[in-house]
């Protein structure tokens, strides 16, 4: 049995009256495909121009999918592919931002209780990155003269960072001590 909406849905996509729309239809028993393609054979309508295709989908299912299909993308930042100025866009952005961070936070040398000298993150990268082979052995040697070396900042300042930081100052100071043949109370090993 043909339904009315399929005489509707064949008539407005073949562009026939309501006659002929059912006719097709129970020529087909309701398959609107199957009377779209009949009707082009027998040239009551014309095929598309450019051979192009008809389906017995509804349309409105196929731009409710498409409009999903965006939102999808749009709300998930993520599309198919991204131009190069895009990505340079993003990779500059991220730079900026671990900067900023940098600045933010600094890398400070302490001598007892006194501090000597802080300078940003950013500026110790830079010197490890460009200069390791001087910057390394100079904290190395520091930490072997009595200097510690301190984190602070929003990012770096935590507790668990110096705490490294103190155990490693702290390794450094016992080597000292045994290379120079005292116990660790303090006594010479030589007597």
């Amino acid at each position: 049995m043909v339904t009315l909406e399929q005489v509707e849905e064949l008539r407005r996509r073949a562009n026939i009256s309501y006659e002929e729309a059912k006719a097709a239809l129970e020529e087909t028993n309701g398959d609107i495909l199957e009377a779209i393609v009949n009707l082009e054979k027998h040239n009551r309508i014309q095929a598309p121009k450019g051979g192009g295709y008809y389906n017995s989908r509804n349309t409105q299912q196929d731009e409710r999918k498409n409009c999903q299909d965006k939102n999808f993308k749009r709300e998930s930042g993520k599309t198919n592919s991204a131009s190069f100025g895009e990505l340079t866009g993003r990779f500059f952005r991220w730079c900026g931002e671990i900067i900023d961070k940098g600045n933010k936070n600094s890398f400070e040398v302490i001598k007892g209780e006194v501090k000597v000298m802080t300078i940003p993150v950013t500026l110790l990268a830079l010197l490890l990155l460009f200069m390791f082979w001087f910057t390394i052995p100079l904290i190395v040697v520091g930490l072997f003269f009595g200097y510690r070396y301190m984190f602070s900042g929003p990012d770096l300042g935590k507790e668990n960072v110096n705490r490294a930081m103190d155990s490693v100052a702290a390794v450094a100071e016992n080597l000292k001590k045994e290379v120079k043949g005292e116990k660790s109370n303090g006594e010479n090993s030589n007597n």
